[in-house]
């Protein structure tokens, strides 16, 4: 056994978290590292899905609404998702996606920043996020400027006066790199500018706290670290001091303050419900809430100091293994600069990645070059991330990504 081994041995022994691990269901032989873009299944999401199709709706019907709190989904799963990103439960519902949310919540800033038109947002943010500021500028036709940065430097260099939002994702989903959500709030706001936050690659793999950040704003989505299912709902954040003012533009019925009222004219609930918009997908929405319980007990602080240690595990034994094959580090080598990711680039990273899967290591691909590895704290052991630099290091060594059937790019890379 190598030194590397006997290190994970050792560290999977005295895992404060090994035995959460058997609250997933986790296929025999595979190595999964791909949980910062599809969480595992949980357990106890699968039974609750279950329940709620067998007996809520398949017995209980239209009386579930009330007898088996459907209606009190988004606030429910809303306050278990606070207790995960630093906010008191009644500033946080679940509901739509991390899109969606981000167009409702943008748009609640802006209205607060009357007059003032640039929204300074990162080039290497995650598209969706540019693309919904370009949707609602068009929407608005009031001048609205997408000004992009490169750096941290240069987002507070781009804060000026006629700055309205400063819109970033905490952890960029390329590399893995990690913002200074505090110190980059306070410069918004000493600008006298709002703060939006995408936890998309934050909640439930770091420690947060929107509140002592200073927040204006954020949002996340379900099915990454918090294990909510494909197309898990989203959730959204709004600070104390702006629920009363802030107003967002889909005003549904599920954010009116009477719903079934069923009155013409639209008046917002009190709170953070003004933000939900339609009817909640009941399954989906069970299906995160019984995975949030997979944290129940648990201190954020635990969770990062085993993902540090994963991670910086993960590119000591692949630089040691790999050198000189082509792997260049692209995410922060410094643990307290990224998240709970790893990217390495490769000239041909998604041949290499389509070798990997085959050799059950899961990670995945990021046009046009990254070899992008996430690390889920809660069911990842120090084994497998061993398993996967050995795959890893055989794959390179042998150019065996270079066979004709890994070449082909599949719809979802």
């Amino acid at each position: 056994m190598s030194a590397f081994h006997e290190r994970a041995a050792a560290l999977d022994a005295a895992d404060p978290l090994a035995g959460r691990r058997e609250l997933f269901v986790l296929p025999e032989g595979l190595v999964y590292l791909d949980g910062n873009s599809l969480g595992a299944l949980t357990k106890g999401a699968k039974a609750r899905v279950a329940k709620a199709v067998e007996e809520e709706w398949g017995r209980g019907l239209i009386s579930s609404w009330n007898d088996a709190g459907w209606v009190d989904l988004p606030a429910r799963v809303g306050a278990k998702i606070a207790a995960l990103v630093g906010a008191d439960p009644g500033h946080v519902v679940a509901c739509d996606s991390t899109s969606v949310n981000l167009f409702k919540v943008l748009a609640a800033a802006l209205a607060l920043r009357p007059g003032r038109r640039v929204i300074v947002s990162e080039r290497a943010n995650f598209p969706t996020d540019l693309y919904m500021v370009e949707g609602l500028s068009a929407l608005l036709s009031q001048g609205h400027e997408l000004r992009l940065i490169e750096t941290e430097a240069e987002a507070h260099e781009a804060l000026g006066p006629d700055v309205a939002v400063l819109m970033l994702t905490h952890v960029n989903y390329r590399t893995g790199a990690m913002f200074d959500m505090k110190g980059l709030t306070q410069a918004a706001h000493d600008a006298g500018a709002l703060a939006i936050w995408d936890l998309a690659h934050s909640a439930g793999a770091v420690p947060l706290d929107l509140a002592g950040a200073g927040a204006d704003f954020a949002v996340g989505c379900g099915y990454k670290y918090l294990n909510g299912g494909p197309g898990a709902p989203a959730f959204l954040y709004v600070a104390p001091e702006h629920l009363a003012q802030a107003r967002q533009p889909l005003s549904g019925w599920f954010g009116h303050k009477a719903p079934f009222a069923f009155v013409p004219g639209f008046e917002p609930a009190d709170g953070i419900a003004k933000f939900l918009t339609g009817t909640p997908s009941v399954l989906a929405m069970s299906a995160l809430d019984a995975a949030l319980d997979a944290f129940k007990g648990l201190e954020m602080a635990t969770v990062r100091g085993k993902s540090v240690v994963l991670c910086d595990l993960f590119v000591e034994a692949v630089e040691a293994s790999c050198s000189r094959l082509g792997l260049t580090l692209a995410s922060p080598r410094e643990a307290a600069a990224r998240g709970s990711q790893i990217s390495f680039a490769h000239e041909n990273a998604y041949a290499v990645m389509q070798a990997l899967i085959e050799a059950r290591v899961v990670g995945d691909f990021r046009a046009p070059d990254l070899l992008r590895f996430g690390f889920t704290p809660l069911y990842t052991r120090f084994a497998d991330v061993l398993a996967a630099a050995d795959a890893l290091a055989e794959i390179l060594r042998t150019e065996r990504w270079r066979e004709e059937r890994f070449q082909t790019r599949r719809a979802v890379t």
